[in-house]
């Protein structure tokens, strides 16, 4: 019988060289030599008054390694990173043995504040440095992620007016209900009456502080009142594939040589249209005159693309209808038909897909005919043309009615009629672009989104910006922010945005 030696797993005190555990070719190495050597960090050290007294404080170019070293290993909480100083080896050889205090990690990240900033930039100098900023095409996206915040705690001013003055006729509600009952009542249940009306109470005057703190509602960008959150009022509660959250949204701009991020911002709105400008402006240090600007459809609205003409900034954003004009995108339905192994099957469901299945005919459904005297329906029923061309809502139209003969028989009028029981026939309407003179800046956006070139640099745009949002939420497990307020959320993102920076410096070769 084979014989084999015995592994021991237990207790072993052995030296460890820490300078030997942080290898060249890793984002460890990266990470020491860019704060050792390429960073300045005096304003953070310029924040210490110790120098003739008081105990000696962590450097705050150990505290960034840390940091970013945890983000990078996907741990978020400043009790996971101080953890990881006292156990794993490798924070040890990166803090040199600090073991810093959790509540000092948490400090030194949420005071980070506008520092976060210049930290970024100068990580990104260095990325010039090294060659990997093309400025061919910068491709914009965001990413809303949950925050400190409570979305119970949302509403406007007069929400937490109502919900103040409900729990105080609550507690005089209870006072007078509990005078009646004092004769006959016990101490238990008289004792749980007096918790209950003291916790009203104290929630009551919290609204009351919170409003005289905050005497107006928070506005949009078109003026419409915004809802505001009690616990982080810089907040906002958007709407997410997961569900509505209570966070912030991060913007990144990246370049498409290799993929760094040259600006990064997080703002507490789920509005992408009003962060388009913003972020070109914030962008406008690291662009040639001739570098491409490509975003998704939310970034597009008429207003944006005329701010994008003014700065004389070539861009494609297209809008929400270009799938359906791309041919490439044709066959999608048939990929959404295929079975999900996390199909719902229950009752609700299967109405739900009935229902969708037994929508309406679109205009899409109806094609017309090149000379525009006539238009087919599904059924293979002529419409014919209403007269000449008309306006409808300040754009030019060509409008076919069905007639009487073909719709009334069809067996199809459920699927093509709001109304079939009322309704005699289908009218459609093709529209030609905006009536008038001077051409929408949308309607010469859809044209070049629908070139040749358009579509490239839509394919482009998200194979440059979508593999950044897979690094930092899948990779560094980035699921939420941690911080409440705007400018912490803000300093946070930037930090993560640094973390994958410094590994394209890593993988391109920077200091080995």
């Amino acid at each position: 019988m084979p014989r084999f030696k015995t592994p021991d797993y237990g207790l072993k005190l052995i030296p460890v060289d820490f300078a030997q555990q942080v290898l060249p070719g890793t984002f460890e190495f990266a990470l020491c030599h860019l704060v050792d050597n390429d960073l300045d960090l005096s304003a953070l050290r310029a924040r210490y008054a110790n120098d003739a007294g008081g105990a000696p404080a962590f450097d705050p170019a150990v505290l960034l390694k840390i940091v970013l070293l945890g983000y990078s290993r996907g741990l978020i909480g400043s009790r996971a990173i101080a953890t990881a100083c006292r156990h794993n080896v490798l924070f040890m050889a990166v803090s040199g043995d600090s073991a810093p205090h959790f509540t000092t990690v948490a400090h030194f990240i949420s005071h980070l504040g506008d520092e976060a900033r210049a930290l970024f930039t100068q990580v990104l100098l260095v990325c010039d440095r090294q060659g990997l900023i093309g400025r061919e095409l910068f491709a914009i996206d965001g990413v809303k992620l949950p925050s400190n915040a409570s979305k119970a705690k949302s509403g406007t001013r007069a929400d937490f007016e109502r919900e103040a003055a409900k729990m105080e006729a609550a507690v005089q509600r209870m006072i007078t209900e509990q005078k009646a009952r004092d004769a006959q009542a016990g101490e238990q249940d008289v004792a749980r009456a007096q918790r209950t009306r003291e916790r009203l109470s104290r929630e009551a005057a919290k609204i009351r502080d919170w409003l005289a703190r905050n005497p107006q509602d928070r506005q949009g960008a078109r003026g419409a009142v915004r809802l505001s959150n009690r616990t982080d009022n810089d907040s906002a509660k958007m709407a997410t594939a997961k569900g509505v959250v209570q966070g912030y949204t991060g913007v990144a701009t990246v370049d498409a040589a290799h993929q760094i991020v040259v600006d990064a911002q997080a703002h507490g709105t789920g509005s992408e249209q009003e962060l388009l400008l913003p972020v070109i402006d914030a962008s406008s240090a690291q662009r040639r005159p001739d570098t491409a600007i490509c975003a998704d459809a939310g970034y597009h609205s008429e207003k944006n693309l005329a701010g994008l003409e003014r700065r004389n900034v070539p861009a494609w954003v297209c809008d929400n209808g270009y799938r359906q004009r791309d041919p490439r995108y044709a066959e999608q339905a048939r990929h959404k038909a295929k079975p999900d192994a996390l199909w719902d099957k229950s009752e609700k469901a299967k109405d739900a897909r009935t229902a969708r299945k037994n929508m309406r005919y679109a205009n899409t459904d109806f094609t017309e005919a090149e000379d525009r005297s006539h238009c087919l329906c599904p059924a293979g029923k002529r419409l014919y043309r209403n007269g000449g061309e008309c306006t409808i809502n300040g754009y030019a139209a060509t409008k076919y009615t069905g007639a009487a003969r073909d719709c009334v028989p069809c067996d199809q009028r459920s699927r093509c009629l709001r109304t079939p029981d009322t309704t005699k026939v289908r009218q459609v309407a093709f529209f030609r672009g905006k009536r008038g003179d001077a051409e929408s800046h949308t309607e010469r956006m859809k044209r070049r989104i629908d070139s040749t070139e358009g579509k490239r640099m839509i394919a482009a745009r998200f194979a440059t910006v979508e593999p950044v949002f897979g690094n930092l939420r899948h990779n560094k497990r980035l699921a939420r922010f941690t911080l409440r307020g705007r400018t912490k959320v803000d300093g946070q993102w930037k930090l993560y945005c640094l973390v994958h920076n410094i590994e394209k410096l890593g993988h391109h070769g920077y200091a080995n």
